[in-house]
């Protein structure tokens, strides 16, 4: 029998990932040299407990188990290998390549063994899948249910997030079953484990998404949420915008934090964590760090000892730790002198901010909209009273956002932005007209004038002239004509 076994085309599942390469067997173990990357993994042979031949997707494949409960994947093989590979493994290795068959029933009910770092989903004896508990970055627990959450793999087309399995009640008193399976998956999963001490503390937060307040631990590679009913360790690495917003009270602030992958709690998916301060709350702050530490970290953003607004301490520690810009409200000023709009968005009601490079409603559900992912914005008259207009927003994705109930005195300043900021203005000559009756009897008395009839009368005579336009010409002229001025203006502003 040859020393050596050698494998072209294999494939190596990692996270998600099929990474081809070589595998090759010798007395002294199994390494495989991935093709893309050169990386080599070596499995001593002394290291070996089991060895597993299934049917899989890519033809079949090869599951190792080390004594320490390390689990290697390898597809690709063909049928006609198994021979040769169970004879190599009882020479060399003294192990049997046991034959093991998947169940393919689907069901979706069953039993969870653990076993070293695996958890395996069993109907009788068959494995219907198996989980790298290394895999884990997330355990939750709600009744009677485990959500488990993985690590990502950039590599891979298509990543699992998540998965939740549903745990009965038992009979035995004193045992939660919910606790036990997060523990069996928690002492073998590669989870953020909170070591050392945070460099701070926030106590009592008032959250807005999820509703709570939150004691937030600052630790230097991620923060830690801890409320009553919520709590989650949330990467930096997540962490996609920081905005802070003034409230139109002008006494609160809005501190909003954009997450990707979002936190979950249950069904619920969490893309932005939203905090309220009021200006007036003050704290003096101590970071949990030597002053050597803190110049050395933070190269003069941060200070040992700090004091000022609750709000301003939250940002700077957090733009530090982050290193991410803080976005804030730009020129715009509505007709009240707020950087805000009130408006209503699906059932309930908000404040819309326009930003330099986009526009951001607060607070439920919050939204963010990037002027690069706008396809055109429109202003419509308000459903049930004349007394404000709807703003709406489609996306290049064709996803639709309908702000609604806008006072009709932010009419003039919301257009305005929106046209100095280049955005198309679907239908634009009749929103000029309509921009000009708004600002015409803004003040008025509606006793007096009736701003709904000469809306109506200006849209009549944009109708008739184009009307007229039209049968004059040769009928050949497409749909964007319709609107004077748009393929003008719009056509030079991309």
């Amino acid at each position: 029998m040859a020393d050596t076994l050698e494998f072209n085309e294999i494939y190596q599942e990692v996270k998600g990932s099929m990474n081809d390469g070589r595998l090759r067997l010798s007395r002294q173990g199994v390494i495989f040299k991935n093709s893309k990357t050169g990386k080599v993994d070596n499995i001593q042979a002394a290291e070996l407990a089991e060895g597993v031949w299934r049917r899989v997707a890519l033809g079949h494949g090869l599951k190792l188990l080390t004594k320490n409960g390390h689990v290697y994947k390898y597809d690709g093989f063909r049928e006609s290998e198994f021979d040769k590979l169970a004879d190599f493994f009882k020479a060399h290795y003294r192990l049997e390549l046991a034959e093991r068959e998947l169940c393919v029933k689907g069901w979706n009910w069953g039993t969870v063994r653990f076993g070293g770092q695996l958890l395996s989903f069993d109907i009788g004896e068959q494995p219907v899948f198996e989980i790298p508990l290394s895999n884990v970055s997330q355990c939750t627990t709600g009744k009677n249910e485990v959500t488990l959450e993985f690590h990502q793999n950039d590599d891979a087309e298509v990543s699992l997030m998540e998965v939740r399995f549903y745990v009965p009640p038992t009979q035995e008193d004193g045992v939660d079953p919910v606790e036990a399976f997060a523990q069996n998956v928690l002492s073998k999963a590669d989870v953020i484990q909170a070591t050392g001490d945070a460099v701070c503390i926030f106590r009592e937060l008032q959250c807005l998404t999820p509703r709570g307040r939150y004691d937030i631990r600052i630790y230097p590679t991620f923060l830690h949420l801890h409320g009553k009913t919520f709590d989650y360790k949330i990467p930096y690495t997540t962490v996609l915008r920081l905005f802070l917003l003034p409230h139109k009270d002008q006494r609160q602030m809005f501190f909003v934090i954009s997450l990707d992958p979002p936190i979950k709690q249950g069904q619920t998916r969490y893309h932005f964590l939203i905090l309220l301060f009021s200006k007036d709350e003050d704290i003096s702050l101590t970071l949990n760090m030597s002053e050597d530490e803190v110049e050395k970290r933070f190269e003069g953003r941060l200070t040992k000892n700090m004091s000022g607004s609750l709000y301003e301490m939250v940002s700077r520690v957090m733009k530090a730790l982050v290193n991410r810009k803080i976005t804030v409200p730009g020129n715009f000023q509505g007709h009240s002198g707020a950087q805000c709009i009130t408006c209503s968005y699906k059932a309930s009601s908000g404040l819309l901010y326009p930003l330099e490079r986009g526009f951001i409603y607060v607070h439920k559900p919050p939204v963010h909209i990037r002027f690069d992912e706008i396809s055109f914005v429109n202003f419509a008259r308000g459903t049930t009273t004349t007394r404000s207009f709807d703003f709406e927003i489609e996306t290049k994705q064709g996803t639709q956002y309908t702000f609604s109930s806008i006072e009709r005195e932010e009419y003039g300043k919301l257009f305005d932005f929106v046209n100095a900021k280049k955005l198309n203005i679907k239908n634009r000559g009749l929103k000029e007209g309509m921009k000009q009756s708004y600002d015409e009897y803004a003040d008025s008395d509606e006793d007096q004038h009736d701003a709904y009839l000469e809306r109506m009368k200006e849209e009549g005579k944009i109708r008739e002239e184009n009307a007229n336009d039209s049968s004059d010409g040769s009928g050949e002229e497409s749909d964007e004509s319709f609107n004077p001025g748009e393929e003008d203006d719009d056509v030079a502003e991309e």
